[in-house]
């Protein structure tokens, strides 16, 4: 459904975030707090640090034959788990065809069906709210430990499928009366290695006192937004919910809303995507080995496993697959001032996993050891004025890890980068349009319009305290 809006077809409003007054005005005054209550931000890494000195952090890569409770189903050859929850990865076949170009491929995929939960506490402190952080180790993330939201868990671990302990602070985004909900929206995961995957995206203010446990602490929004600008400290689920937080702005834009929703339902309808989901061992152009499934060119990623040992988690210990990009990718905005007003480049992305053909992602959004083998006119559109900006240009820079649950060593160079009419027009492109972070930020508390990668870059604008 698209987001409310009460704009005639001539109205030139634009998108006017809802956020309830109140709340809006107590998170601004959490942004601008960038000392907080309980840690200062200058030592949040050492705090870090002594939460990995305190418990047992390990990952190994193994063999798929040393996989635990996980192995590739006869016929299919999709890897499944023997409980039959969690996740498989299977193959996708994907058609896309917009006006007069077609395009096919298959890979492998990941299909996690139950929808899990992203959660951030909120609770005052001396008048500010502060956020209930967690120290949480992913397998997948390069340094291990990062600042998790105060819940992140799939479906199969809050009920127990795993049968190890019980999530903590779980029942105040599951049980009524715990808290006062700022904001609750399904939200996409990557739409190139998940199939048709959300999170519920959660902000609740707790209600009474909340318990402070080993691996967790409370910061405010300034001290989070002053973290941003670290590489791999703060982790893709807790992104993702901050870019929901409810913040005022609205200022006027290129697009009224009526015409930005209009352009975007646009283009979900000159996108036909077919999406199957097909055997793993029907995928052509991959192969499997020992050790890895990889394609046969070497690019784009590969499914490898690992053996964890993890002291804080629900499960201390466990083996399972995961998805392993062949670089680093680069997922940058273009940003302009127009009429006065900071807006910035989206593009409108195919991605064969999405629920409904396109969302919006960043101006670029690729993996570039993918493209160095093309030519120049081949290559896709803004990318080498991203990888070739001048170091003035660059408004914020930080690398950032992808899902390290699901992803080994996934990492991107998050960029800002203000261009010129030369570098990025006013009349861009079909596929692309300028928007506003107000715009965004109002578009983003509905489900399956901004995906992941954009969410985080909004997350990386409030932190830049572009709010407009």
């Amino acid at each position: 459904m698209l987001p409310h809006t009460s704009a005639t077809p001539n109205d030139s409003r634009t998108l006017t975030p809802r956020a309830d007054g109140d709340a809006a005005r107590r998170m601004a005054r959490s942004a601008a707090a960038t000392e907080g209550a309980m840690l200062r931000t200058g030592e949040v890494r050492a705090w870090l640090d002594e939460r990995a000195r305190a418990n047992v952090f390990q990952v190994d890569r193994v063999p798929f034959d040393a996989l635990d409770g996980w192995s590739f189903q006869g016929g299919t050859g999709n890897l499944v788990h023997r409980s039959g929850k969690f996740f498989t990865v299977e193959g996708l076949s994907v058609t896309t065809v917009d006006d007069d170009r077609r395009r096919q491929w298959q890979q492998p995929i990941i299909k996690q069906p139950e929808v899990g939960i992203l959660g951030l506490l909120v609770k005052e402190f001396d008048g500010v709210p502060h956020f209930l952080m967690q120290a949480k180790m992913e397998p997948g993330n390069p340094n291990l430990l990062q600042l998790s939201p105060t819940v992140q868990a799939t479906r199969s671990n809050y009920t127990g499928v795993h049968r190890g302990a019980a999530v903590k602070y779980i029942e105040y985004f599951t049980r009524a009366g715990r808290g006062r909900v700022l904001a609750d929206v399904l939200q996409s995961e990557h739409g190139s290695w998940f199939h048709r995957k959300s999170n519920r995206n959660m902000i609740v203010e707790a209600v009474g006192e909340v318990p402070l446990l080993d691996d967790f602490c409370w910061l405010t929004l300034g001290q989070i937004n002053q973290l941003l600008h670290q590489d791999n400290v703060v982790n893709m689920d807790s992104r993702t919910v901050l870019s929901c937080v409810p913040l005022a702005g609205g200022t006027e834009a290129r697009l009224s809303d009526t015409a930005l929703l209009s352009w975007f339902c646009g283009e979900r309808s000159r996108h036909t995507v077919t999406a199957e989901r097909v055997s793993l061992n029907g995928i052509t152009r991959w192969k499997r080995g020992p050790d890895a499934i990889e394609h046969d060119e070497g690019r784009y990623f590969r499914v490898v496993a690992v053996a964890v040992r993890a002291g804080n988690r629900e499960v201390t210990g466990w083996t399972q697959p995961l998805f392993e990009p062949v670089g680093r990718g680069v997922a940058a905005f273009l940003w302009r001032t127009i009429g006065g007003v900071p807006h910035v480049l989206a593009h409108a992305r195919v991605e064969g996993g999405f629920l409904d053909t396109v969302e919006l992602g960043p101006t670029v959004q690729y993996t570039p050891e993918n493209y160095r083998h093309l030519p120049a006119e081949d290559r896709p559109p803004y990318l080498d004025a991203v990888l070739n900006a001048d170091p003035s240009r660059i408004r914020y820079e930080a690398v950032h890890s992808e899902e390290g649950g699901r992803f080994l060593n996934a990492e991107s160079r998050y960029l800002v980068i203000e261009a010129d009419e030369s570098q990025a027009p006013l009349d861009p492109p079909p596929g692309y349009q300028w928007v506003t972070p107000g715009q965004l930020t109002s578009l983003v508390r509905h489900g399956h319009y901004l995906n992941v990668q954009a969410r985080t870059l909004l997350a990386c604008l409030h932190a830049m305290g572009e709010q407009g």
